[in-house]
C-alpha cells in the first residue's frame, strides 16, 4: 500500500491522492515513468512531486520507516504495515495496578510475528531495552496513552520506534470498548484465558508475589503473550479493512497469521481459585 500512497508528499492531501487513483495513477512508478492523460495535477505540482517520489523510493529501499511516519497523516500510518512488517514488534505491558505513585511494570510481552519474548519484574526486565532496539515499529492497543509512557517513566528508557496504536485504527473502523471487546467483535477467542482481563492480571501478579506460585506467573505471562499475539491478528484485520476503502483491495489484502506457539500455559485451577476469592470478598 505504501507505494500506492501519495498523501505523504508535501501539498498532496487525501482528496488529491484519490484524484490520482481515479486517473489511473496507482503507484509511484506510474507517475515517475511518465503517466499521461487526464492528469489531476498542475504542471508545477507535477514537477515537484516527481523528485519527491524518487526520494521516497530510496528511503523505502533503505528501510527508513521514520521518513514515511513523519510525513504521513497519523490516521494513515497503518499503510506502513505491509512494507515494514519485518521490523514490527507487538507490545503489551502488565502492571501492579497500585496507582501512579507506587505502580510498576510486572511483565512485558514482545512479539515479532515469530517469537514471543517475555520480561518479568525481578527476573529479566533489564533485557527489554536491548531487545526493543531491534524493531522500527511497535504495534500496541492504547500504547500511546498507557504502555509507552509507562515504560519511559518506569524503566527510564527511550522508546523511539514509530507507533501504530490499534485503539485508534480499530475505532476508525467502528470497533471500540477495549482490546478484549474488539477481539470478541472480530471473532478472536482466548480459550482458557477467556474472561481474564487487566484487573485479573494484577491479581495473578499479587498471588505470585505473595506466595511464589509459579502457576500464577505462568498464567500471567500466558495472558500477556496472548495480548501481543492477538495484536498481530487485529493489525492484519484492520489493514485489510482499511484497504477496502481503496482501489487496492483485495489484491493487497493479507492472510491472517498462523497462531504461534505461546511458551506459557494458563492454569485453570489458579484462575478459578482467584475467581473464588474475588467472589468471597465482594
Amino acid at each position: 500500500m505504501l507505494t500506492n500512497t501519495f498523501c505523504h508528499v508535501p501539498g498532496i492531501g487525501l482528496q488529491t491522492e484519490r484524484a490520482l487513483w481515479s486517473a489511473g495513477i496507482h503507484t509511484w512508478g506510474a507517475l515517475l515513468e511518465g503517466a499521461t492523460g487526464d492528469f489531476p495535477l498542475s504542471p508545477r505540482r507535477e514537477k515537484t512531486i516527481r523528485p519527491f517520489l524518487s526520494e521516497s523510493r530510496l528511503h523505502l529501499q533503505q528501510g527508513d520507516v521514520r521518513f514515511f511516519a513523519e510525513l504521513l497523516p497519523v490516521e494513515q500510518q497503518w499503510r506502513l504495515f505491509r512494507e515494514f512488517r519485518s521490523s514490527v514488534a507487538y507490545l503489551d505491558i502488565e502492571t501492579t495496578g497500585m496507582g501512579v505513585a507506587d505502580d510498576h511494570i510486572t511483565a512485558i510481552a514482545l512479539y515479532d510475528g515469530q517469537t514471543v519474548s517475555s520480561y518479568v519484574h525481578g527476573r529479566n526486565l533489564d533485557e527489554f531495552a536491548r531487545d526493543l532496539h531491534r524493531y522500527g515499529i511497535i504495534v500496541t492497543y492504547n500504547g500511546k496513552c498507557f504502555d509507552v509512557p509507562f515504560i519511559r517513566q518506569s524503566l527510564r528508557i527511550p522508546v523511539e520506534q514509530v507507533q501504530i496504536d490499534l485503539r485508534y485504527v480499530l475505532k476508525s473502523l467502528g470497533y471500540g470498548g477495549g482490546l478484549k471487546a474488539c477481539e470478541r467483535k472480530l471473532g478472536i477467542e482466548r480459550g482458557d484465558l477467556d474472561g481474564v482481563d487487566g484487573f485479573f492480571a494484577v491479581l495473578l501478579w499479587d498471588d505470585y508475589a505473595r506466595t511464589g506460585n509459579e502457576r500464577a506467573i505462568h498464567t500471567l505471562l500466558a495472558y500477556n503473550a496472548m495480548d501481543v499475539v492477538n495484536l498481530e491478528r487485529l493489525m492484519v484485520i484492520a489493514y485489510n479493512r482499511k484497504l477496502e476503502d481503496t482501489p487496492f483491495h483485495p489484491a493487497h489484502a493479507l492472510p491472517l497469521p498462523a497462531m504461534p506457539e505461546i511458551p506459557f500455559h494458563a492454569d485453570r485451577n489458579t484462575i478459578e481459585s482467584i475467581r473464588h476469592r474475588m467472589l468471597y470478598y465482594t
